[in-house]
């Protein structure tokens, strides 16, 4: 019994242990509004977040920019902010990036904060909300004056966005990028394990009064569902072999 029952949830076994190491993806929506979050980890003691407006709304007004995102890792270890980069096929509207993709003397982290939605103690941000200063930039250049993060330069625009539309902010005032980026800290312990994810929030616009989107996993389709299926199947699979055995 003991050897039928290993077969039957070894690979549930797996399953469970690959999904825990796996890139955790967080979605938020609210009207028109719709973002997405991925975060994972890259080794040694490295986390990338990439960081997508996924609307198919035109873009008109500077709150309805994706520009920040809150949230809390277990144990809150205090991160270095390492990149900044243009996520493969976005690009920069009315600017540009550095070679490679690099935009990181536009967008910032910080830890500690006080005050941001919430209750979150951690965030990635191109505008500063009275949380982010010059001093938690990432490593690049300043694109686009005044030193960032400040104003709306550098934050994140949708996919169906018409550059051409809106009001001046978002029709050429500002560099803005369209639609992702990918941020990269490093810092975390070891045996670090992304499951104890909390308190993450898309944040718009250049204040905290702006549109702010908690996030939560996608559905459906999710790995609990996934894992929890197949432990059905298993555990009646397991049932139908035993009720066949003679007694």
């Amino acid at each position: 019994m003991l050897r039928e029952f290993a077969r039957a949830f070894l690979p549930l076994l797996l399953l469970t242990s690959l999904g825990a190491a796996s890139p955790i993806t967080l979605k938020g929506s609210q009207g028109l509004l719709s973002a997405t979050a991925t975060f994972e980890l890259a080794p040694p003691s490295g986390l990338a977040i990439t960081l997508t407006n996924t609307s198919p709304m035109d873009v008109t007004a500077p709150s309805q920019l994706l520009t920040a995102l809150f949230f809390n890792l277990p144990g809150n270890p205090v991160l270095t902010p390492q990149s900044a980069l243009l996520s493969p096929g976005s690009t920069v509207l009315f600017g540009s990036a550095e070679a490679g993709g690099g935009v990181g003397g536009e967008w910032a982290y910080a830890a500690g904060l006080v005050g941001a939605p919430r209750g979150a103690w951690q965030g990635v941000s191109s505008v500063g909300l009275g949380l982010f200063g010059p001093h938690d930039l990432f490593p690049g250049i300043n694109l686009a004056g005044p030193e960032s993060p400040n104003g709306d330069q550098y934050g994140i625009t949708s996919a169906g966005d018409d550059p051409a539309s809106g009001n001046w902010a978002v029709t050429g005032k500002d560099p803005l990028i369209r639609n992702s980026v990918v941020l990269t800290l490093t810092g975390l312990p070891a045996g670090f394990e992304l499951s104890g994810l909390s308190n993450v929030s898309f944040q718009y616009g250049s204040a905290l009064t702006d549109p702010n989107i908690p996030a939560h996993a996608p559905e459906p389709g999710s790995l609990a569902l996934v894992l929890l299926g197949l432990g059905l199947l298993a555990g009646g699979a397991l049932r139908r072999k035993l009720a066949r055995r003679p007694r």
